[in-house]
């Protein structure tokens, strides 16, 4: 049985660069029980206590789209090269100096294990290089140029079937690299062992560690899944980026503070609420609540309790966050957008901003405010009401 040990020195290179042509979509972001692929494919590494760093190599529009969240998660986001090798050579270009061993895995085999992956990285310090195999379950056959009649019958006990993670001694991959014929592609870089005179260790596997390469691939992966269950929903979850949208208005009306994001600003008229009325902080609020599933502030402050009345919003704002810091979600980023005809709000933006940010135990740069008329319109128009639109970004 396998020690376990931590390697701090092991990096693991994930590689979700493919275009799924044989999935028929993004197969990296296709939902599998309820989650995308690649997701449960980083968290079993990210779980598994094995590693010092995480490196995932992502084609160029999902790493636009997703890769600033994958950095907040702490996972290093990298793009992909128009073949395997090439994401490859990208993603080692990051590899820590110092890393001794690295697991070379693919994106789309979401149910490798801790087991699996520990007894690879060991076999790699033993022997230079590693390689997961299972022995094949078919009669497998040789077929003649053009693939129009068999030509012979190889010995099946002499032959396995492959996968990953592939793990190497950092220099043993290096040379790999090096050896690699320039634009051409592998199905396996451990092909390229044999060049340098490495033999792989053998690692047994289990047919468990399927390829999600095809829709029945999915169903298969899927009643693994639900077969393990308990032990899926009991793992560490990889955090992932949520959003949330806001949305408050309230009347303008004499004899009322105005106050916007903590603010208070001069002005002849205020929000009329059953708070101080902030609809800033009220669509911020509804927005991040929103963004893990937590209902709206009317839930924690109904406008039914009385002794409610006149209450700050901020106080509102901090109950917010103790929902947030309870569901483990952490605040990415707000975007608000006000709407108000008077008073004019521009020369406001900055202490909006500072004052939002500070409530939000935020970072100034992560928060954006922006304000807009409506050119006469309805009631904000007439300068009878102020809405506010809030956007947030939260990793949970």
């Amino acid at each position: 049985m396998p020690s376990h040990k931590k390697h701090p020195g092991a990096e693991a290179i994930i590689l979700a660069g493919g275009s799924g042509t044989r999935m028929g979509a993004d197969k990296q972001y296709l939902p599998l029980a309820g989650r995308p692929m690649i997701e449960r494919t980083v968290e079993v590494f990210a779980s598994s206590g094995l590693f010092s760093k995480i490196i995932l190599a992502l084609g160029p529009e999902n790493l636009k789209k997703y890769g600033p969240a994958w950095e907040k998660a702490g996972v290093t986001a990298v793009r992909a090269g128009p073949t395997r090798m090439q994401s490859l050579r990208n993603s080692f270009a990051l590899v820590s100096p110092g890393a001794e061993l690295v697991a070379v895995h693919d994106g789309a085999r979401p149910l490798a294990d801790k087991p699996l992956i520990q007894a690879c990285l060991e076999k790699a310090a033993e022997a230079g290089a590693s390689v997961p195999a299972v022995p094949l379950k078919d009669t497998v056959k040789t077929v003649s140029p053009g693939g129009k009649v068999f030509e012979s019958t190889p010995d099946r006990s002499a032959l396995m079937a492959v996968q990953t993670p592939q793990c190497y001694r950092r220099e043993v991959l290096e040379k790999l690299l090096g050896c690699a014929a320039a634009g051409k592609d592998y199905s396996d870089e451990s092909q390229l062992l044999e060049q340098l005179g490495i033999k792989a260790a053998l690692v047994p596997s289990n047919y468990r560690n399927i390829k999600v390469t095809t829709p029945e691939d999915v169903l298969i992966a899927e009643a693994f899944m639900k077969s393990e269950e308990k032990t899926i929903s009991s793992r560490v979850k990889t955090p992932v980026a949520r959003s949330g949208f806001g949305y408050d208005i309230h009347r303008l009306v004499e004899g009322r503070p105005l106050v916007l994001g903590g603010v208070k600003i001069e002005h002849s008229k205020g929000l009329l609420g059953h708070s101080d009325g902030d609809v800033v902080l009220h669509a911020v609020c509804d927005a991040l609540l929103g963004s893990i599933s937590a209902g709206e502030i009317g839930v924690f402050f109904p406008p039914t309790d009385l002794t409610l009345m006149g209450i700050s919003s901020v106080v509102i704002a901090e109950k917010t966050l103790e929902v947030l810091t309870s569901k483990k979600a952490r605040i990415i980023n707000v975007d608000l957008t006000i709407l108000a005809e008077e008073p004019k709000l521009k020369p406001h933006y900055e202490n909006i901003r500072a004052s939002v940010a500070k409530i939000l135990k935020l970072p100034l740069a992560d928060v954006n405010v922006k304000a807009k008329s409506r050119e006469g319109l309805g009631d904000i128009g007439h300068g009878e009401a102020i809405v506010c639109y809030a956007v947030v970004s939260v990793v949970k």
